[in-house]
């Protein structure tokens, strides 16, 4: 294989993540902007929150096992409403401020106002899925 065959290779491959997401997108979470997350909340719905950052390996990593783990079970997208907040422009915050929010990497579950886990900087799948499990057994 020459460079220009790697190259182009490597190009349509990087792209099919994009034309998954593309193809489904209730897949993808709701980018937090001040109300929409509290609209959900005081609507009584299953909210979670992730505090993320474009920069954050840890992010990335939980990023990586909530898509793998919403594909495996669809009724995580059907009963919880997900919403990612950008730590850069939202850490500070009222919401952050509201929750204690204590850095980037932290997911929480609440519903309505009430929240029912959080969990900060982990990225291990079982961990992750006890989150959004309890958040399914709330709905």
């Amino acid at each position: 294989m020459n460079r220009r065959e790697f190259l182009a290779s490597a190009t349509a491959f990087s792209l099919i993540p994009l034309t998954a997401r593309a193809a489904d997108p209730s897949a993808e979470p709701v980018p937090y902007t001040p109300g929409n997350a509290e609209a959900a909340m005081d609507a009584g719905q299953i909210v979670f929150l992730d505090f993320w950052a474009s920069w954050c390996g840890t992010c990335a990593a939980q990023s990586r096992v909530l898509t793998e783990l919403k594909a495996e079970n669809p009724a995580y997208l059907e009963k919880i409403a997900f919403f990612v907040v950008d730590w850069d422009q939202y850490g500070t915050g009222e919401l952050a401020q509201a929750l204690t929010i204590p850095r980037r990497s932290t997911l929480v579950v609440l519903k309505g106002r009430e929240e029912l886990g959080r969990l900060v900087a982990g990225t291990g799948k079982a961990e992750i899925q006890a989150l959004l499990d309890t958040a399914l057994a709330a709905s």
